[in-house]
Parts: structure tokens; C-alpha cells; sequence
């Protein structure tokens, strides 16, 4: 069981699914990709925010495997904006402190991406004062069934045989992009986790939020973290003087004989 754990106690691992980018266009009779423009102007005031409440790690949900699903050229849309963010913004995070980590899939993405995903990852390798990850063609199912075939194939035969064992390197192979979440928010109104950060999350903090994503400015990620400051994260178990006072009123079973009926 893990121990009671005070919000305070660490600098948090916060991640967000950007959701509402194209609701946001529509509603003023836009294109698509005007949202997802509108979605890259918020990413930078929510990084700059991070940065000035001391966040340790922002995960940030771009593009999800199910996304290829979408039309071609909106597609092609994201990922030229996400291009021209790598190229325009990878100087001023390197300055900031920022250190830039896409996660997900590679395989799929166009040698253009590759290039300026590479670049922007070098550039910020040293930053300290904040980890930036980026999921682009994630999908936390995925990442989960990889990591797991790449630790039944280092086992031996008997090694195999103890779960303990395996879900810990199965924890260590998740956790080389990043550690639990604390805070998972998402906007759009939606109510779902859509395949993002499943075992990471595990015990999140939970805050879904109506406000489209190219809405979401500075107040309302301090509203989140604010919320957040005010929960009780008991992982399991209960707050410390609840324990001692539930120690000195253990209930002891006496003993007791069956009647027949």
C-alpha cells in the first residue's frame, strides 16, 4: 500500500489532454485547423505557467493514435503546426529551462517531424526547471503492451513466474519517460481518459473542466493546481490522525459459537 501523500511533499507531474480545438472553430464558423492554431497559443501561456508554479513535468496530450482516423489534411495541419512550434519554440524553452520529450510512437511520423523532433529534444536536453513530454501518436494501451513484451522477453523461465517481479520491471520500462501523475486535467468537458497515461494515472488526481483548450489560459490552470492543493491524496489508505485513532479503537473479534437454526 502506497503512504498517504501530501500535494505539498514534491513538486507535481501534471498532465493535460488538450480537448476542444475543433468544437472552439466551429463555433465561430472556422476551419478546423484555426483551432488547433488557437490550441498552440494556449500551450505556450500553460508552459510559461508551469514554469512559474514550479511543475516538475507537464504531459501534454497532442495527437493520439486514433487521431489518424481524422481527415488527411487535418492531419497534415496538426503536424505542420506542431513542426513549426518544434522550430519557432525550442530556443526560448532551451532558455527557459525546459526540457522537451516527445513520447509515443515514431515509426509513422514523417522524416520532416523526425528531423525537428531530434533538434528541439537536443537543444533542451539539459533543462532543469521543467520536463515537457509531448505525446504524439500515443496510445497508452500500446505503450503498456510494448514495455510488457520487452520484459517477459528479459525474464527467465522462472523469473516469469513472479508477478511482483515482473509488474516492478514492468513499472521501471513505463516510467523511463516520466513518473505518476498527480494531476491529470482535461478540458472540452469531455469525461474520459482516452487511452493517455492509463498506468501513470493510476492515482491521479482527476479535474475535468468545460472550458474549450484555446480558452484555457493562466486562471484557470491556477484554479486547477489551486483545487488540487485542496484534495486529500490518501492513495488507499487514511490521513495520519485518523490511523492513530482508528489504532487505539481497533476492534478485537471476541469469540462466538454457531447456532443451529
Amino acid at each position: 500500500m502506497r503512504p498517504v501523500e501530501s500535494m505539498q511533499n514534491k513538486r507535481p507531474h501534471v498532465a493535460i489532454i488538450m480537448d476542444g480545438n475543433g468544437r472552439w472553430a466551429a463555433r465561430r464558423g472556422l476551419p478546423r485547423v484555426a483551432g488547433h492554431r488557437a490550441g498552440i497559443a494556449s500551450v505556450r501561456r500553460v508552459v510559461e505557467r508551469a514554469l512559474d508554479r514550479g511543475i516538475a513535468h507537464l504531459t501534454l496530450y497532442a495527437f493520439s493514435s486514433d487521431n489518424w482516423r481524422r481527415s488527411a489534411t487535418e492531419v497534415q495541419s496538426i503536424f505542420w503546426l506542431l513542426r513549426a512550434f518544434l522550430r519557432l519554440e525550442a530556443e526560448r524553452l532551451r532558455q527557459r529551462g525546459v526540457r522537451l520529450q516527445v513520447i509515443g510512437r515514431r515509426d509513422r511520423l514523417a522524416k520532416s517531424v523526425l528531423r525537428e523532433i531530434d533538434k528541439a529534444e537536443s537543444l533542451t536536453a539539459t533543462g532543469h526547471n521543467l520536463h515537457l513530454s509531448v505525446a504524439i501518436d500515443y496510445s497508452s494501451r500500446e505503450a503498456i503492451a510494448r514495455a510488457a513484451v520487452g520484459v517477459a522477453a528479459s525474464l527467465s523461465n522462472e523469473e516469469s513466474s513472479l508477478p511482483d517481479l515482473f509488474r516492478s520491471m514492468l513499472a521501471q520500462a513505463l516510467m523511463m519517460e516520466g513518473r505518476e501523475v498527480d494531476l491529470l486535467i482535461r478540458t472540452g468537458g469531455e469525461k474520459r481518459l482516452s487511452d493517455f497515461l492509463l498506468w501513470e494515472s493510476a492515482y491521479a488526481e482527476l479535474l475535468f473542466i468545460d472550458r474549450l483548450w484555446p480558452e484555457f489560459d493562466e486562471s484557470d490552470f491556477d484554479a486547477a493546481l489551486d483545487e488540487f492543493h485542496h484534495r486529500e491524496r490518501r492513495f488507499g489508505g487514511l490521513p495520519a490522525p485518523t490511523l492513530q485513532s482508528a489504532a487505539s479503537t481497533a476492534y478485537v473479534p471476541t469469540s462466538y459459537s454457531v447456532r443451529n437454526p
